[in-house]
């Protein structure tokens, strides 16, 4: 557990309260933290965790010191909108479901803040609401800070044997995603695809079908097969895109045809992501892609990949797995 500030009095009968989580590897150490105006806080960390998990632990251990009026702010949707769009209803009617019919990622810390936080919300004693992270707010940044330096604490506290666990590859993601830009569109409103390059047909209609039920924003990474195909198809019904590519110019070598898709698509989207993976490791640069954009969305397409899906469920999206 990390330090505590000593809790101050709030001036007004709600207390705003500040959230925050991080995460050293996703899955790896984590920390949490919240803090209100008033400067009281707390945070503290776990040794092998998600960024959503020390999300959800942020708010529990605030709602837990703050037994008054709250309104928590978070700049996780995966929080806010569990609560907002009562996400929670349909877990527990389905028996502690997703939508995907699988178990709820992150139960056991679920149950405890559901217990703590509906008496609350039917009373109007708690709100929620979302606030963009790294965007400037005072409160949120304060928290970010705590909720990192709690993890510094525990990363600086580990053996020299566990320190040198991590991979370089693993170290060398963490420092690529620390100088990689923001998430410039809502992705509360946003569908990632992701997965096989060489699709059957059948995988090809259901990649056409998950965009048909798309309303917002498709990202794509536009490799060639699942991801250019859910590109296209987005663009046919006039839906924005954004491609979010691992290194610049990843079709520099494609065949002619698949190049002309690709540069079309690409001329054509509303954002364009290109982060610093190395093209020549392409396998590194795919997977510093895929932790960017665990934070890039609600909801993911995986297709043909059983694991890659397995990643983005333990990262808390909601999957939809094409096999």
């Amino acid at each position: 557990m990390g330090p505590r500030l000593p809790i101050v009095p709030s001036t007004t009968s709600t207390i705003d309260v500040y959230t925050d989580g991080a995460c050293s590897g996703n899955p790896g150490p984590g920390g949490w933290a919240w803090v209100t105006r008033g400067g009281a806080g707390g945070s503290g960390s776990e040794p092998d965790t998600t960024n959503q998990r020390m999300e959800v632990r942020a708010v529990l251990e605030a709602l837990r010191e703050n037994p008054g009026p709250v309104h928590i702010y978070s700049d996780s949707a995966y929080v806010v909108n569990c609560f907002n769009d009562r996400w929670y209803e349909g877990w527990l009617k389905r028996g502690w479901k997703n939508s995907q019919k699988k178990p709820v990622a992150n139960r056991d810390l679920w149950e405890p803040l559901l217990e703590e936080a509906l008496p609350r919300i039917e009373n109007g004693d708690l709100k929620f609401f979302w606030v963009k992270g790294h965007s400037g707010d005072e409160m949120n940044d304060r928290a970010d800070a705590l909720a990192v330096a709690a993890l510094e604490q525990h990363k600086e506290s580990l053996g020299p044997a566990e320190s040198r666990s991590r991979s370089a590859e693993e170290l060398a993601i963490e420092s690529a995603l620390e100088s990689a830009p923001g998430v410039p569109w809502d992705f509360t409103d946003a569908l990632v695809v992701v997965g096989a390059t060489s699709l059957s047909a059948d995988q090809e209609r259901a990649v056409k079908e998950a965009i048909r039920s798309a309303s917002g924003l498709v990202v794509s990474g536009l490799r060639r097969g699942a991801e250019l195909v859910a590109a296209e198809a987005a663009l046919d019904q006039r839906l924005k895109l954004a491609a979010v590519l691992p290194f610049p110019d990843p079709a520099a070598h494609w065949p002619e045809d698949l190049r002309s898709r690709f540069d079309t698509a690409l001329g054509r989207a509303d954002f364009e992501i290109v982060l610093n993976g190395d093209p020549a490791s392409p396998g590194s640069a795919m997977r510093l892609r895929n932790r960017w954009l665990e934070n890039a969305a609600l909801g993911i397409v995986v297709v043909g990949d059983p694991a890659l899906a397995a990643r983005f469920d333990d990262a808390g999206l909601s999957v939809i797995e094409i096999p």
